[in-house]
């Protein structure tokens, strides 16, 4: 098998890349490498791979062989599109986008442009040189206004509320146009609140875990009245993985993945503080427009279709993130 990961210096991708490499399989992976976060973590996670990035270089190929990395920027579709006809892609994992909700509301654009336009420049690619499956990263914001929980494929997800959300929904309604068109299998991972090593700085869990480690306040959102399916990264990685062995019967597919467990977010704060054996100190706000209050994943038709479940705890899961987050900064 040989597989693009796009985003591969993200936090997803680094760690499916990893999993894939020790796997033996033909990984080629592409990241653009912005600055939306820090790129010396971003670089951390290549230099795991094998992969030591510098400021000229837009190709490298880690010591064992079988990881190629490439600078290449989604909306760069001349580039995208030679690397699609050099290669027999047999998958391909879009991982690649603007992240992070509260973001979008300050720059709703740029989510237009990586995440729509770069995506389009994904599909294109596959239409002209058709790979077995493209799976790609949705998100469980696509619910958007839906109040029914658990949160079920079957369920309305036509009324997102903020611009990123809305991105992630237009992604999947394009992979069911080129699916239908085109022949190929799409197949869409509506991703629930993933946390764990390596993570992204601008997402909660490292939020919190920094300011309980530098004895600083947390901002805690809607009174601390809030809910996330919290997932840890190997689980999310191992679906995946298990999402790219499987055979479709159906050219489209969407699935949840998450651990399709609720965590009151005050008691993952809690989970922390005894991780970090440290007290937080929480200043309570009011909610912040287009966040949502409370995330579930019902997980069934992933774990029917092809036998997969996650199957980390929040404590575990915490604890571990924890480790690497004291380990990462003392070394730093």
């Amino acid at each position: 098998m040989k597989v693009l990961v796009t985003g591969a210096a993200g936090f997803i991708g680094y760690h499916l890349v990893k999993k894939l490499i020790a796997a033996k399989v033909d990984v080629v992976g592409l990241d653009n490498i912005n600055d939306y976060y820090s790129v010396e973590l971003k670089n951390n996670r290549l230099k795991d791979c094998g992969i030591n990035v510098n400021e000229h270089d837009v190709d490298y190929t880690s010591a064992e062989g079988n990881y190629r990395f490439l600078k290449i920027d989604l909306l760069d579709f001349e580039r995208l599109l030679l690397l699609f006809q050099e290669n027999s892609f047999d998958c391909i994992v879009n991982l690649a986008a603007q992240a992070g909700i509260r973001y979008s509301l300050e720059n709703p654009r740029s989510y237009i442009k990586s995440n729509i336009e770069g995506f389009f420049n994904i599909l294109e690619c596959c239409r002209i040189n058709p790979p077995q499956k493209l799976v790609y990263a949705s998100s469980s914001s696509v619910y958007g206004l839906n109040t029914e929980q658990p949160f079920a494929i079957s369920q309305k997800s036509e009324t997102p509320i903020n611009v990123y959300a809305a991105s992630k929904k237009t992604n999947e309604l394009m992979a069911h146009a080129y699916s239908h068109l085109y022949n190929f299998t799409t197949v869409g991972l509506r991703f629930f609140t993933v946390y764990g090593p390596w993570g992204r700085p601008d997402m909660a869990p490292f939020l919190f875990a920094e300011a309980i480690q530098s004895g600083k306040a947390i901002n805690v959102y809607n009174n601390g009245d809030m809910k996330r399916d919290f997932t840890y990264i190997d689980d999310i990685v191992e679906g995946i993985q298990t999402v790219l062995k499987t055979e479709f019967s159906e050219k489209y597919q969407v699935f949840n993945i998450g651990n399709g467990k609720p965590v009151d977010l005050m008691y993952f704060i809690k989970c922390l503080e005894n991780s970090f054996s440290r007290k937080a100190e929480v200043n309570l706000k009011d909610i912040i427009p287009g966040d949502i209050v409370s995330t579930w994943a019902d997980t069934e038709a992933l774990e029917s279709t092809t036998g997969y479940r996650a199957n980390t705890n929040v404590e575990k899961g915490v604890d571990l993130f924890a480790n690497w987050y004291k380990d990462y900064y003392k070394q730093s």
